[in-house]
């Protein structure tokens, strides 16, 4: 029987490994797993455990193309973080100068949220899990 129990990993390419990996070990905080250097493809593979359940592997690679990185771009939209207090953590990425976004709010959830990039560009999203009661929507269905 086909059934999927969860996502595995993310994998991002990144175009300077040492600045991503500093992003994102030393500024949001990823558990480093484990780093290979794979010699036959001049590539770095770093495994991060975020909160000790999910994993992101970054990727180096000589000279990957680029690709569009807007959250409205066909693809991959976003790579979004669960957190508690979104105000915190727009603090701490403010205060190590990173760029963050204006709040929004989810118009389905009533959850607040908001977008900031890492090196590459990649539209990454903090998402407050604690909620205020989400706004009356007759056009959501529920399922």
């Amino acid at each position: 029987m086909f059934s999927i129990k969860k996502i595995n990993h993310v994998a991002i390419i990144v175009s300077d490994y040492a600045v991503s990996k500093k992003f994102y070990c030393d500024l949001l905080k990823f558990k480093p797993i484990k780093e290979t250097f794979r010699r036959d493809k001049n590539s770095y593979k770093l495994d991060l455990a975020v909160n000790h359940e999910y994993q992101i592997e970054l990727f180096s690679f000589p000279n990957p193309p680029k690709r569009l990185s807007h959250p409205e771009a066909r693809g991959l939209r976003h790579l979004a973080f669960s957190v508690d207090n979104l105000d915190d953590c727009i603090s701490y990425l403010r205060e190590n100068g990173i760029v963050v976004e204006a709040i929004r709010v989810d118009e389905i959830t009533g959850c607040r949220f908001t977008f900031f990039s890492d090196p590459d560009n990649l539209p990454l999203e903090l998402y407050e899990t604690q909620k205020s009661n989400p706004p009356e929507n007759p056009a959501i269905k529920a399922f």
